[in-house]
């Protein structure tokens, strides 16, 4: 299954609930992704551009897009994004195939 990198930065008012009342959102952010066929697989807190950060899995980028859709759709974060992960194998199949698929592709000059 492949991995992505969730990163989000929470909007004020969900800043103000978490200090009002201090909770740890790790089981339900697994919770949701489970929900979905994903795996949850680390959930961080962080400092500076964004506020949490989550490695996980899920069947496919449709399933991705549709759990994270639905966490976006709840409006704890005042922005986010995903970032599709590869593995070290997958990039080298990539990186492969790049170099051997024939294409008549030229870049610009100038």
């Amino acid at each position: 299954m492949p991995f992505y990198l969730f990163q989000g930065a929470y909007n004020n008012n969900q800043i103000k609930a978490l200090v009002d009342t201090p909770s740890n959102r790790t089981q339900a952010g697994r919770e949701l992704m489970e929900s979905f066929g994903g795996k949850l697989h680390q959930w961080f807190m962080a400092f500076g551009e964004w506020d949490l950060v989550g490695i996980i899995e899920f069947p496919d980028n449709e399933t991705a897009a549709a759990a994270i859709m639905r966490l976006a759709s709840s409006n704890v974060f005042g922005r986010a994004q995903t970032t599709v992960l590869f593995t070290p194998e997958e990039a080298e199949h990539a990186m492969r195939r790049a170099n051997t698929t024939p294409t008549s592709y030229r870049p610009p000059l100038g």
